[in-house]
């Protein structure tokens, strides 16, 4: 995996070890973020069920001031560490060890300015964040990322990449 754009662009990331995780696909995440670029310069940014924290970390490589990493799974965590410390973002990042759910249950409305959330397909948190999210807006702009063939509760706009959707909130 690498950075697409930015100060960081052409770095390289350490993907998480494990078959549990599914980090994004380069293509993929180059129109997530050309779909938000306007709102990163300067953005803090939250990063939900992070995996090795490649979203944040394009967001902060174009521009964005802050990113909170949420993240639970000792493997992607280890991942996570390892890429901000290489590229040198600790200053501009905070890690918080915990459930993303659980995480933004206790945010207040517009407490990020942009959110990405890149949840298990195999359960439920896609739709969940979607709710949580309609009952307290805590980022101005969410995308998350889920199973084209899922549809998520009142979003705005949908991006579909083959097998991958994208659903944003504002």
């Amino acid at each position: 995996m690498r950075i697409i754009a930015g100060t960081w662009r052409g770095r390289r990331i350490a993907a998480p070890k494990g078959t549990l995780v599914r980090p994004t696909a380069d293509r993929v995440r180059e129109a997530w973020m050309n779909i938000v670029r306007s709102e990163l310069p300067d953005a803090l940014v939250l990063d939900l069920c992070a995996g090795s924290g490649a979203l944040g970390l394009e967001a902060l490589s174009r521009g964005a001031a802050h990113c909170d990493f949420v993240e639970r799974a000792p493997q992607s965590l280890r991942a996570l560490e390892t890429n901000i410390t290489t590229l040198g973002a600790a200053e501009r990042s905070r890690i918080v060890r915990a459930d993303a759910l659980r995480h933004v249950a206790g945010l207040a409305a517009g407490a990020y300015d942009v959110a990405f959330a890149d949840p298990p397909y195999a359960d439920e948190t896609a739709r969940q964040l979607a709710e949580a999210w309609q009952a307290v807006p805590f980022a101005h702009l969410l995308g998350i990322e889920h199973p084209s063939t899922v549809s998520l509760p009142g979003g705005s706009d949908t991006r579909r990449y083959g097998d991958i959707a994208i659903t944003f909130f504002r």
